[in-house]
């Protein structure tokens, strides 16, 4: 795990439009959240992305011209310090629904794609872990249709956090964090139980060639 100091560096290093606005207040909270509720589109959230994944996905923002070969090196680096948190002693509980397109976009290789489609079965395995599927047939009522992030703390005080390519949100209001959450339940409702989302998961693997 990186030194303070050395965490201090990456942000730096990360710096001139490779964080969103309120990415980094939102890392600090998510470091010491006792809930973690996800929604992600396109690609498979930075918490559960295998190291291969991520710097598939960096090295695609370098080729673009977005970043840097040194930010995306701290990019990655910052991502495996967030995974970290989550191996605590007292991990968080992790509710993460995932809309179908992140388990069938390409990213990377087959190899890199087949590892981290196997790597989500064994999150879902985990006893403080829930993963779902938004399946595509969901279509008008997905409740949400850009990526969202929910915490909860050890107080029970609420924060959210929506991004959209260019732009993070970080708010603290409890009556939006609530809204929020009485629509991520009703994702939850419309999406596919863990078995079946599993389920999915495996066959998209099998789809990789």
């Amino acid at each position: 795990m990186a030194t303070e100091g050395t965490f201090e560096r990456m942000w730096r290093e990360m710096a001139h439009g490779a964080l969103l606005e309120g990415f980094s207040a939102y890392v600090e909270l998510e470091a010491r959240a006792t809930e973690i509720r996800v929604y992600e589109t396109g690609v498979v959230p930075g918490l559960l992305q295998t190291p291969a994944y991520a710097r598939a996905l960096a090295e695609g923002s370098v080729r673009r011209g977005v970043i840097d070969e040194e930010q995306a090196a701290a990019r990655v680096a910052v991502l495996m310090e967030r995974q970290g948190h989550l191996a605590r002693p007292r991990p968080p509980t992790m509710l993460v629904v995932l809309d179908e397109s992140c388990i069938r976009r390409p990213v990377g290789s087959p190899e890199v794609m087949a590892n981290q489609l196997a790597y989500l079965t064994q999150f879902a395995e985990a006893p403080n872990t829930l993963l779902q599927i938004a399946p595509f047939s969901m279509a008008e009522r997905r409740p949400f249709d850009l990526p969202l992030y929910l915490l909860t703390m050890a107080d029970r005080s609420m924060v959210a956090y929506a991004e959209s390519q260019f732009q993070g949100h970080l708010d603290r209001e409890l009556s939006f964090a609530l809204s929020v959450l009485s629509a991520y339940h009703q994702l939850q409702a419309e999406s596919l139980s863990q078995a079946e989302s599993v389920a999915a998961i495996n066959q998209a693997r099998k789809g990789i060639s």
